[in-house]
């Protein structure tokens, strides 16, 4: 990070002071504060009457902040191009989006996704609202949206071109992708009469590793612009299923849309995995029609040590080098995706089944056995890397878990399926047999440590949980979240930390049919 935050109570690295366990940030606004406390989370407010026609102020809308999840492949990888069926799951790296209104005076919309170097700003009334609100082009909030309108792709161009000039080549197309897909999104959901606003984006996944990270970023901003619009109600509590449903498929199919702009063809399932959070089992026999996908939302919240290998990789050059073994061994390559897909299924049933208890130590090494014997496959696809190797023999030293890649292969990340704690003390059993009291070498710190030594980069996360949600407004411990402090908090646990992810009982809201 190159700024940092210095006011008041913000520290030096962007990280606040804590006091009585609370988050000492600057309580400027309190009146304000007491006002968005007492908002509904995404409910229309009504506007109450002015009274002798005289005309009333129009207070700015709270900021707030959306979330979505990273994923990874699970189970299915390579099996799943030639027809048969994967397994997708979120995990606990998140983007995050404040969304924070100015004054009407300003009347501008602006990018700030630190993370990835793009500031960019754009007049509202210049964009090209006339094309896209042309009535053979404008496309209402809930329609099935599908393919990108050329013409309208087309009309953003003058407004895209200016962005980011003098970046270097790769880091402007990451910016340009990201412009793009937003503009498309704001062009689309909103009007002229669009309250100026900045959007600032920071995330804890991994850009280009195979995680979802432009998934993550589309979902956000599908259902800020959504929320922006009154296009969403809840979360709440008290939601009827299917109405939370309809909710996450309007995110949803936005949210493909922003894909679109970044990857061309995308499959569909990374934003639905971000969508939805849990796991979804996907399949496409037909390269011309989308894949079937099927939400799991019974699939368990699961603790996961994912690492980067920070092994450049081909996504194309993998899937090719297994097509090209198929076409060589046809019989052997068919009986190796055969049974990926058989694993892929065996998993489907067994979480499904009432029996699985995922606090289990024999479900979990059923899991387990899966994924070891998933990876041996892979490998003997070719798509494995002496460096992933090297990493699973590492975990397979420290006991800690069963170890298998994720994504194309030939490099990128590895997932590890942690085994449960055990309960055993054998400091006190060590002090019943008359031995002098030795605390063991924690096998995960000695692991971590040799990660570190090797260049691998760990994050410990977890499987299968939440999807989209909403932090509206963005207060936590009742003071609210400043921009300044947002785009300059340090890394994932500086980000989580300032917004409160994962504390249970909080202001975080999600859609959960």
């Amino acid at each position: 990070m190159n700024g940092s935050a210095t006011n008041g109570t913000t520290k030096p690295n962007g990280v606040r002071h804590a006091t009585n366990g609370t988050h000492a940030r600057s309580k400027s606004r309190e009146s304000a504060e007491d006002t968005h406390k007492e908002a509904p989370a995404v409910a229309n407010t009504l506007k109450r009457i002015p009274m002798h026609g005289r005309k009333e102020s129009n207070p700015l809308a709270p900021p707030f902040i959306v979330s979505a999840p990273g994923k990874v492949i699970v189970f299915g990888e390579h099996a799943v191009v030639h027809g048969k069926a994967a397994i997708a799951a979120a995990i606990s790296l998140r983007s995050y989006l404040l969304v924070t209104t100015l004054s009407k005076s300003k009347r501008t919309v602006s990018l700030k996704f630190t993370d990835i170097g793009l500031d960019h700003a754009w007049n509202i009334p210049d964009l090209p609202w006339k094309a896209f609100q042309h009535p053979t082009k404008k496309k209402k909030y809930y329609d099935m949206v599908t393919s990108l309108d050329p013409d309208l792709v087309e009309a953003m161009q003058p407004h895209i071109a200016n962005v980011s000039p003098d970046a270097k080549p790769e880091a402007r197309k990451i910016h340009i992708a990201a412009a793009s897909s937003f503009l498309y999104l704001f062009l689309s959901l909103g009007s002229e009469l669009s309250p100026p606003c900045i959007y600032a984006m920071r995330s804890a996944i991994p850009i280009a590793a195979g995680l979802g990270s432009s998934a993550s970023i589309s979902v956000c901003m599908s259902a800020a612009l959504l929320i922006q619009c009154r296009a969403l109600s809840g979360p709440h509590p008290d939601q009827i299923s299917h109405e939370a449903e309809e909710q996450l498929e309007r995110i949803n199919r936005w949210a493909f849309v922003g894909e679109m702009l970044i990857h061309g063809t995308p499959s569909g399932v990374d934003n639905t995995v971000a969508t939805h959070g849990r796991a979804v089992l996907f399949q496409r026999k037909d390269y011309s029609k989308p894949p079937a996908v099927k939400i799991l939302r019974e699939f368990p919240e699961l603790p996961l040590l994912l690492v980067n290998t920070r092994q450049p990789k081909s996504t194309s050059a993998e899937v090719a080098k297994v097509a090209a073994l198929k076409q060589r061994h046809p019989t052997v390559a068919d009986g190796i995706l055969d049974s990926i897909d058989a694993i892929t299924r065996s998993v489907h049933e067994i979480i499904s089944d009432e029996t699985f208890d995922p606090r289990s130590e024999e479900s979990i090494a059923h899991l387990g056995e899966l994924f070891s014997i998933n990876h041996a496959l892979l490998t003997a696809l070719g798509v494995s890397h002496p460096k992933l190797e090297r990493l699973r023999y590492l975990v397979d030293e420290a006991g800690v878990g069963w170890t298998k890649l994720t994504g194309a292969g030939g490099g990128g990340c590895a997932i590890t399926l942690l085994r449960p704690t055990p309960s055993t003390n054998h400091s006190t059993s060590s002090q019943l047999n008359g031995e002098a009291a030795h605390e063991p070498e924690d096998p995960m710190r000695l692991l971590e440590q040799k990660l570190q030594d090797e260049g691998f980069e760990r994050y410990e996360t977890t499987l299968g949980g939440d999807g989209v949600g909403v932090l509206y407004p963005a207060i936590v411990d009742d003071v609210e979240i400043h921009q300044e402090e947002f785009l300059t908090a340090e890394g994932r646990q500086g980000i989580e930390e300032l917004v409160g992810a994962g504390r249970d009982g909080e202001a975080w809201k999600y859609w959960r049919p």
